[in-house]
């Protein structure tokens, strides 16, 4: 981890509570669902690690006015690459909101961090339908008619997983997921079987 991310994480300052943000390189949201985000996260009052790595482009999306100021005590949004795996680890983060892509999921659930799930594109859809029938995964509400989500839907959804009675379900259940996603022989074990069936069947 680099130095001045495990300085922002020292001395349990998230309580473990905190909430880690990452939305994967190639998630991009507009105005108003960045908007949105940040309140929400205000909203929650739960301490949290943004990693938002923007293109540095006039075209970008902006944190609502005062944002990073008003929310500076308990919360850090980190521009730059950050290791995530390691953050993850960490023992101050009580949940993970994320967008829904594979190896976003596979690494927090490694981790049995519980997952608070906001597609960017159609495609995660399918990903964060199924962890939530699995109980892996709370699906951030958005509206039917238009599939816009609120600040409240996002501040709701967060203290549910990571504070809430009705979220101990989704935390119990990430600690189960961590011994599958967790276990390292288990997956080479996988892939060696793999790799053995395509050697066998190379010539069908």
């Amino acid at each position: 981890m680099t130095g001045r991310v495990r300085d922002r994480l020292k001395n349990g300052w998230m309580s473990k509570n905190g909430v880690q943000l990452s939305f994967g390189s190639e998630a991009t949201w507009s105005q108003e669902e960045l908007t949105e985000i940040a309140n929400g996260l205000e909203l929650s009052g739960l301490p949290f690690f943004w990693v938002l790595r923007t293109r540095q482009s006039p075209n970008d999306s902006k944190f609502p006015e005062g944002f990073e100021n008003r929310t500076k005590g308990r919360g850090v949004v980190w521009k730059e690459w950050a290791p995530q795996v390691k953050i993850l680890c960490h023992d101050s983060v009580g949940g993970f909101l994320t967008h829904s892509g594979w190896s976003s999921v596979v690494e927090g659930l490694q981790f049995g961090r519980p997952l608070v799930l906001l597609i960017c594109y159609n495609d995660q859809g399918l990903n964060a339908k199924l962890l939530q029938q699995k109980g892996a995964g709370y699906l951030v509400p958005r509206d039917e008619r238009d599939g816009r989500f609120t600040r409240d839907s996002v501040a709701d959804s967060l203290r549910t997983v990571v504070l809430g009675e009705e979220g101990e379900i989704y935390r119990i259940k990430a600690m189960e997921m961590r011994e599958l996603f967790g276990d390292t022989e288990k997956h080479e074990s996988y892939i060696h079987d793999l790799l053995a069936y395509l050697e066998a069947n190379k010539g069908c």
